[in-house]
């Protein structure tokens, strides 16, 4: 029983409180009210000043105001117009108060009333208030103005009611009325009333953390941790304060980060633009120099042929003028045979001179046609020579820009998707084959077989193990896949300077340290490095102290390497990609993708 007087005192104790809460703010509201009614009923007046100085008869402000002898006023225009319409009656009148004037009055202008307008029309011009004052669709109006509503410039958040400049101004003039809190202009005064107990809402519970006015606590509310807003606001103010000690900490390293960013994106251009620079010098070198070794075999050719021809005309005239000789003693000879006279003929034989061996023939030395052939051969092997050269350089090149800066490398994908995007196309070298292996499908696919294939010696091709290696090679961040039949495979990655001949481990996939090699034979999985091999084995489902042997779900490897950062992952490609094994390292070279097939019959295809 004294529980519940107590707990009704405390509750009346709520409402007197209440009550003279609301009845202060009603007095405030009323006086701001009737403050806000005088404001309008001067503006009313103005209005009544204009129309006093008003044409009756275009009820605009009077243009050179005249005024006639019965004392009304008008525009010098409009009684002209006026009285010009009462001709037929020959008497002109006031339109106002119906005197007549005769005869009719000359109109003279009313200097003084015509100064009162133009100070009226500036004043009205300085009072009206622009179309940008007045409130728009996004705008909060004012809620006492009437008619087209200027903007609201503070919302009262005791009146509950937004109020422009003018309105304002008993907030700033009253005593009672400064009390009230003044914020920016806002829409959602109404959020502030009590949907229960339509009051303003000036409490906080935080039992059910949420904005209440005086009433909750009775009812809904009752027994709850309730305090007032602004001691909620002071508390979430130091929190959010904390907040913004955090946010500001972060825009500050994040600052940081990006003067740093900025100034290696700077270094980064600036190094480009070096390396692009010297470059295209040494390049131009390089051309200039195939242009002047180019020049020096064109004129050296030309030389050697302009001695061969030189010589070769010389030999040409001496000979002509022999086979002329020729046929002059053969002429002689001829005439000599004809004569039929037995003592001429043996008379004059002796005179003729024995023919002697040409001194010519030995010097004639017949060459075949296409001897220079020998000089473009020399030049096509320096070419060769030269393209290997730069191959192999490109690569390094490759490789050295690759591996300028890793640190910001993007994470290895976690989907086949997301690993797909770095597919590359993978073809097999015809020259690295092993003679037992087929390729086709366009060297993507190659099987082990039983007989030698015809393959033209190469000194990069392996002579023991069945081995072959990719045609591209791997730098940056690649992807590929393979999918093997018909027993043991290697799916491996190597230097392409692995040893090509012999038996030992120096020329098999993942018995050196120059090759990486994902083994699978017998229903089990391992990984092989430098001779080390990895069994691969995943927690057994019973027992996960227990670990067992790793089986392949799917026939198809995937294969991802971020060649820069030393990252090589083998996956097991399936409707889920299972991780089979990583590696880190630092690879030095650039490096081939490798199959080795140990079964006859047995496939490997590049997806």
């Amino acid at each position: 029983m004294h529980c519940r007087s107590e707990r009704g005192n405390r509750k009346g104790g709520v409402w007197v409180r209440i009550r003279e809460q609301t009845a202060q703010i009603s007095e405030e509201v009323k006086l701001t009210c009737s403050l806000s009614l005088r404001g309008e009923m001067a503006q009313q007046g103005i209005q009544l000043d204009q129309e006093t100085f008003c044409c009756s008869i275009c009820l605009d402000l009077l243009k050179e105001p005249v005024t006639i002898p019965c004392g009304h006023s008008y525009c010098r225009r409009c009684i002209n117009y006026y009285w010009d319409e009462e001709e037929e009656e020959k008497i002109p009148s006031c339109p106002q108060c119906r005197q007549t004037f005769i005869p009719r009055p000359v109109l003279v202008r009313n200097t003084m009333l015509a100064d009162l307008v133009e100070k009226l029309k500036k004043t009205e011009l300085q009072a009206a208030p622009a179309d940008h004052c007045y409130a728009g669709p996004a705008d909060v109006g004012c809620d006492f103005c009437t008619g087209r509503k200027l903007k609201a410039i503070k919302s009262c958040l005791q009146c509950l009611v937004s109020y422009c400049e003018q309105h304002l101004q008993p907030h700033y003039d009253v005593a009672p009325l400064k009390k009230h809190k003044l914020v920016e202009p806002s829409n959602k005064l109404q959020e502030n009333i009590c949907s229960l107990h339509h009051e303003v809402m000036k409490m906080f519970c935080r039992t059910d953390q949420q904005c209440i006015c005086y009433l909750c606590p009775v009812d809904e509310h009752e027994g709850h941790h309730t305090v007032s807003a602004a001691a909620e606001r002071k508390e979430r103010q130091r929190e959010l304060g904390e907040s913004r000690q955090q946010v500001q900490q972060r825009i500050q390293d994040r600052q940081k980060d990006v003067k740093v960013l900025q100034q290696k994106v700077k270094d980064i251009n600036q190094s480009a633009d070096k390396a692009v620079r010297d470059s295209e010098e040494i390049f131009s070198q390089l051309i200039r120099l195939m242009e002047k070794r180019s020049s020096d075999v064109k004129q050296q050719i030309r030389s050697q042929q302009k001695t061969e021809v030189s010589g070769a005309e010389e030999l040409q005239e001496k000979l002509e003028q022999e086979i002329t000789e020729l046929r002059r003693k053969d002429a002689e000879l001829q005439q000599l045979s004809h004569t039929e006279d037995h003592i001429q003929f043996l008379h004059n034989y002796p005179s003729l001179p024995h023919l002697s061996e040409s001194t010519h023939s030995a010097s004639i030395n017949i060459r075949p046609l296409g001897h220079f052939e020998e000089v473009t051969a020399a030049v096509s092997k320096v070419r060769d020579q030269l393209q290997n050269m730069l191959s192999e350089g490109w690569t390094k090149i490759s490789l050295t820009l690759t591996d300028l800066d890793v640190s910001l490398s993007p994470a290895e994908p976690k989907t086949r998707a997301g690993l797909l995007r770095y597919s590359q196309e993978i073809t097999m070298d015809p020259n690295t084959a092993q003679r037992h292996l087929l390729l086709s499908e366009g060297n993507r696919k190659v099987t082990l077989m039983n007989k030698p294939q015809s393959y033209s010696a190469h000194p990069d091709r392996f002579t023991k193990w069945s081995q072959v290696l990719s045609t591209e090679s791997l730098t940056g961040r690649c992807y590929w896949e393979v999918e093997w039949r018909g027993g043991a495979v290697r799916v491996a990655v190597t230097y392409k300077d692995i040893k090509r001949g012999g038996g030992g481990g120096e020329s098999g996939f993942g018995f050196n340290e120059k090759s990486w090699a994902l083994n699978h034979y017998d229903d089990s999985c391992s990984f092989t490095h430098n001779s080390i091999e990895t069994p691969l084995s995943v927690p057994s489902p019973s027992y996960n102290f227990f670990r067992i042997p790793l089986i392949l779900q799917s026939s198809r490897v995937g294969v991802y390497l971020d060649q820069p950062a030393g990252l090589l992952s083998f996956y097991s490609v399936s409707d889920t990609m299972t991780l089979l094994h990583r590696v880190q390292t630092t690879f030095t070279q650039p490096l081939y993708a490798g199959i080795w097939l140990w079964n006859e019959g047995a496939t490997a295809n590049f997806k």
